[in-house]
């Protein structure tokens, strides 16, 4: 089962350049985790599933006061923190940071992670 967070808008400190450390900037943050819902589909209950609000919480405080300088490690950490739950089997995560180039809609920065699962032998 996947499920994904679309277009979640929020601003943080984000840059290298000396003007980007001063004011906040739009970002947008897709998510995308993959679990086993087998269990949530039988049983209609959140103790089975990912909660994604609970995670889309823990990414959106990582977000507004995060200070990184690179999109490529707020998305690193907004992926690391996905990736907590145990029952996260995979996992990807787009930073868009719009205005980042001029002329374009947006600059962004995809990372993914899979979780390791011992093959039978």
């Amino acid at each position: 089962m996947i499920i994904r967070i679309k277009n979640l808008r929020l601003r943080a400190l984000i840059g290298v350049n000396p003007w980007e450390r001063n004011d906040k900037q739009a970002v947008i943050v897709n998510a995308e985790v993959e679990f086993d819902g087998t269990a949530a589909a039988q049983s209609d209950n959140l103790e089975d599933t990912i909660d994604y609000r609970s995670f889309s919480k823990k990414v959106i405080d990582c977000v507004e006061n995060s200070e990184f300088k690179l999109i490529e490690a707020l998305a690193g950490q907004c992926l690391s923190i996905i990736m907590e739950d145990p029952k996260v089997t995979r996992a990807r995560v787009e930073i868009d940071k719009p205005n980042a180039v001029k002329s374009a809609d947006s600059t962004s920065v995809e990372v993914a992670a899979a979780r390791i699962t011992p093959s039978a032998t």
